[in-house]
């Protein structure tokens, strides 16, 4: 049975915005935003009574069934999304760095309090990657799921290879469409999807990972002579989050460019669009793909999310429950392409074996394989070096 929702709203930015217009055109649920949270007073498109300015307001009101957490403060919405089921409350929340650091103890919290805390727009924007994962793929065949899931970057990729476009143009008009941030280090250094693919990850396959134990390498360094090498070899570069299963119970992840060729699915997922591709053992590959950024597709997503808590939906966190835990390991090698100017940047680099080498008077690169425990220990001087790499 269909309950009607009392929602109270914590931001009113793109994504905000977006839910309140999907929102007024949907006839699917019969739900209502009574009141939205935000932080200052400012001239905005609805009337100012549709507005408070203190998070009490909405967590302590009894008439409010749903709490709808869209806020860009990672602490701020563990605080809020705490308190609301504390509170009796369930909640929707699009907050991914937040969800990562803290899904274990929110799992239990659901828990204890019988509440649901769903967030499928929070990992790939309007693509339902986490409820598929959930319902469809809920047995122990699932062996991989590589995906773009940022499309900030995939956006500024798609400029520089399709458009010819510099990386510092792609990155300005991204920015000036709202599919960057001023400060984009969150999507172009892969931060954004490393918190995407902890939560992945955790459906997936049932394990949840610290951020400090994967790697991520993003595409601010890129360079004329990276575009120029994958292009000569018919390759595309696209920033790409990774998790899979191998060995005797094993898993691995990281996010990082991959070297992409045409047979790949996700060759051609261009501009803001995500593109998951989920493989099993017997079923191959299948390829979900979507806007991965925007104010109606996010809206969207988040939406959906609201019209499962009106049918009582929660996440049962099957492979948690049901299935022998993994082990999370990075003693697995990978085959990178590592461009770099100065042999100071090249000697951080342990290399099991290279099997190409290149230098000239205007760039060097190498070909080989690596072990990603080798990248992590690199992880905090990586985006200070003048290098280059991506996956073969």
């Amino acid at each position: 049975m269909r309950n009607k929702l009392k929602i109270g709203l914590f931001g009113f930015g793109v994504v905000g915005q977006g839910l309140y217009q999907v929102l007024q055109k949907s006839k699917t649920v019969d739900a209502e935003i009574q009141a939205i949270c935000v932080k200052n007073k400012k001239q905005r498109a609805l009337a100012e009574d549709n507005f408070v300015y203190k998070s009490d307001f909405l967590l302590d009101n009894d008439d409010l069934d749903v709490i709808v957490e869209l806020i860009d403060d990672a602490d701020e919405a563990y605080a809020i999304v705490k308190t609301a089921l504390l509170n009796g409350k369930n909640v929707v929340s699009g907050n991914k760095k937040m969800l990562a650091e803290h899904l274990g103890e929110l799992i239990e919290l659901q828990k204890k309090t019988g509440q649901s805390l769903l967030y499928d727009a929070s990992a790939c924007g309007s693509i339902p990657v986490i409820r598929s994962i959930e319902e469809y793929y809920d047995n122990d065949l699932l062996s991989s799921v590589t995906g773009i899931l940022n499309g900030s970057s995939n956006y500024i990729l798609t400029q520089i290879f399709r458009d010819g476009r510099s990386y510092s143009e792609s990155l300005n008009e991204a920015q000036d469409l709202g599919f960057a941030e001023s400060n984009p280090s969150f999507d172009v250094d892969g931060f954004d999807s490393l918190f995407k693919l902890i939560i992945i990850s955790l459906h997936s396959f049932g394990i949840l990972v610290k951020s400090d134990k994967i790697i991520n390498f993003g595409i601010s360094n890129i360079m004329p002579q990276d575009i120029r090498y994958a292009k000569e070899k018919g390759l595309n570069i696209k920033l790409v989050a990774k998790v899979w299963k191998h060995g005797d119970n094993k898993l691995s992840m990281y996010v990082l460019p991959h070297l992409v060729s045409r047979d790949e699915y996700i060759y051609n997922v261009e501009d803001e669009f995500n593109g998951v591709v989920i493989e099993g053992e017997f079923y191959d590959k299948q390829f979900m793909f979507g806007k991965g950024a925007g104010a109606l597709p996010t809206g969207s997503a988040v939406l959906s999310d609201i019209t499962a808590l009106s049918y009582q939906y929660k996440y049962e966190y099957k492979k948690q429950k049901y299935f022998k835990p993994l082990d999370y390991t990075n003693d697995v090698e990978i085959e990178i392409y590592l461009r770099y100017n100065k042999l100071v940047d090249f000697s951080h680099f342990n290399f099991e074996n290279i099997s190409e080498k290149y230098s000239s008077n205007e760039t060097n690169f190498v070909v080989g394989t690596i072990k990603l425990s080798s990248l992590l220990d690199l992880k905090k001087i990586l985006p200070k070096l003048d290098v280059f790499l991506a996956v073969i």
